[in-house]
């Protein structure tokens, strides 16, 4: 499972975001969201995870490998 710290994700519609962004390039990828926490947990069978980090940062936001 990849996980990031993404701090700018500050909201429900931004967790939202990143859901749908992830959910593009793998339909049944499983994505968790701390949002507190500013983390995102994703578990994906055919994205990698250098592949999940640049649809995130696509989706406008900063993550970082945690």
């Amino acid at each position: 499972m990849a996980q990031y710290k993404v701090n700018d994700m500050t909201c429900g519609g931004c967790a939202a975001s990143i859901t749908r962004a992830v959910q593009r390039v793998d339909p049944a990828a499983k994505v968790e969201i701390d949002l507190p926490g500013h983390v995102v947990r994703v578990q994906s069978d055919v994205a990698d995870a250098a592949k999940i980090e640049a649809t995130i940062r696509e989706a406008g936001f900063t993550p970082e490998a945690a």
